[in-house]
């Protein structure tokens, strides 16, 4: 015969009455355990009932545990959400690794209410014991269903940072950082982004010996040690992914060294044939811009001379030579060449870095002829930018506000900063010896200051370098060859900030069960508590 309302609310004032000696009421609590199998009133009595009195009968802990189990489970959403939010209450020693692998379980619930209130109940036993709820979630990213995994490890990269430094110690990140290496040999490319956020947000891991820790286990997760398929979808996925993850752990103390190595000795070669995982990215263009934001960090290179080579001679193919004249002064083409703005910033930028560490590479290394013809292409591409910088000083002249917001103004904006870095790179080029030291920030990367579009300018020759300017060498006399019209120009469609993780597509990463792009093989789902 079921558990009626009545009984329950007996029993429970003989438990209430009993105060010390309630451990000697065990049928009463038996009774209220039974209140599971009664009808809705009776079930969310019995959630509420079965938690106060728990640590009292610790014979009775499995039994109690299951029952409030069965009433997270209830088709009834209220009596569910009512059980969720007690489970806290059993989180008490040995119980509390088991609760939280439940409420981790319970992070799969589709219902709003419901999943902020296992949010909520994780946090609580966080505070309680964090190396005993972390067990409980690890437990489940690793050997758990798919939708458990994923939101165990979403709920760990929004909700580790919300926790005070005493919960947080040193111990517990070195417990997150154990068990994060385990997950990571095998993960999809959405599941290791969340990763390396988790564990670049641990104070322990924010010294110079931390960031390189994370740097060599993102340089695991890059296969650098393998030539890499252009071809392969998935193999350059990876890369990027890895490479987007490293680049905001280099510093002048954590080189790069090993990711631009590897990025000039395997992908720049290959640059044309790369396949993009992503049909609209520009697959070339964000190599580039990785290798930019890399190259000031890198340090001695052992193939520093092949790289720069290589780097120099992927620089001419985007700088062309003047077209040729006609008798009649015409140019001969049909079409004047195209400039490739976005695709030259990056590479000047790239060879402008590794050039400082061999200064003499464009007088020592390269031949007579060869400096003249880089110089030639030079000249031509700078009388372009003039042309490109005066026209969008132009357009963008008297825009403040809202009216920079536009998104064809956001383009010229940004145009305007490619064109400058260019034109101050190109001049440091021309200094007899070629000179490295004037600095520019990437027109993709924040500054700490913006003017409007940089439209105060002082002289013709304005640029964002932060080197004081002596007077420039002057440009060598022009080749025979002249200069009619300003040739066309290309900017990057995607010409903004860097973007570049996609969540659609999942895995390429380490993979053993089946967690590639295909996805973890499908599990039969039930409670496993």
């Amino acid at each position: 015969m079921a558990v009626t309302v009545e009984e329950l609310y007996r029993n429970y004032g003989i438990l209430a009455d009993a105060k010390d000696s309630v451990a000697q009421h065990k049928d009463a609590y038996q009774v209220i355990l039974d209140g599971v199998k009664g009808g809705p009133k009776e079930k969310r009595l019995a959630a509420q009932f079965i938690p106060k009195f728990f640590k009292s009968f610790p014979e009775l802990a499995d039994a109690a545990i299951n029952a409030q189990l069965d009433l997270c489970e209830d088709e009834d959403v209220s009596i569910r959400r009512q059980a969720i939010k007690e489970l806290p209450q059993f989180a008490a020693g040995e119980n509390l690794p088991r609760v939280a692998d439940i409420l981790t379980q319970l992070l799969q619930t589709d219902d709003s209410a419901e999943f902020n209130l296992v949010n909520n109940a994780l946090l609580s036993i966080f505070k309680m014991d964090a190396r005993g709820t972390l067990g409980g979630l690890f437990t489940q990213i690793l050997q758990g269903e798919d939708i458990v995994r994923e939101r165990a490890i979403k709920f760990l990269s929004t909700k580790l940072k919300t926790l005070p430094e005493e919960v947080l110690t040193k111990e517990v990140e070195d417990y997150i950082f154990t068990e994060s290496k385990r997950v990571l040999e095998d993960v999809t490319g959405e599941e290791f982004v969340l990763l390396m956020k988790i564990l670049s947000g641990l104070k322990s891991l924010q010294t110079v010996s931390g960031r390189q820790q994370l740097v060599e286990l993102v340089a695991e997760q890059a296969y650098l040690e393998q030539h890499l398929n252009p071809a392969d979808a998935d193999s350059v996925d990876r890369l990027l992914q890895c490479t987007r993850q490293a680049v905001p752990l280099f510093s002048k103390n954590v080189h790069s060294t090993r990711f631009v190595t590897y990025f000039c000795e395997h992908v720049m070669s290959n640059l044309s044939t790369l396949t993009s995982p992503v049909a609209e990215l520009d697959i070339q263009l964000e190599v580039l811009k990785l290798l930019a934001e890399m190259s000031p960090f890198c340090g001695d290179m052992d193939k520093l001379e092949a790289n720069l080579s290589m780097l120099f001679e992927k620089l001419l193919e985007y700088m062309p030579l003047p077209p040729e004249e006609a008798e009649n002064g015409e140019n001969a083409g049909n079409e004047e060449p195209k400039l490739q703005f976005s695709y030259v910033e990056c590479l000047l930028y790239s060879f402008h870095q590794l050039g400082k560490k061999l200064p003499d590479f464009l007088t020592d290394k390269v031949n007579a002829e060869r400096l003249k013809d880089f110089k030639i292409r030079l000249q031509y591409f700078a009388r372009g930018l003039q042309v490109y910088i005066r026209q969008l000083r132009v357009a963008l002249q008297g825009k403040t506000g809202d009216a920079l917001k536009t998104d064809e103004n956001k383009i010229k904006v940004v145009a305007l900063k490619i064109t400058n870095n260019i034109n101050v790179l190109i001049k440091d080029l021309f200094h007899n010896p070629p000179s490295y030291k004037s600095t520019v920030t990437l027109s993709w990367k924040p500054v700490q200051k913006v003017e409007a579009a940089g439209l105060k300018r002082t002289t013709s020759d304005d640029t964002t370098s932060s080197t004081p300017s002596k007077k420039p060498s002057p440009l060598p006399k022009r080749d025979s060859r002249q200069i009619y019209n300003p040739p066309s120009g290309k900017y990057s469609g995607s010409i903004g900030n860097f973007s570049y993780e996609h969540e659609e597509q999942r895995g390429g990463f380490r993979g053993g069960r089946g967690r590639g792009w295909g996805g973890r093989g499908n599990r039969s789902r039930g409670r496993i508590y």
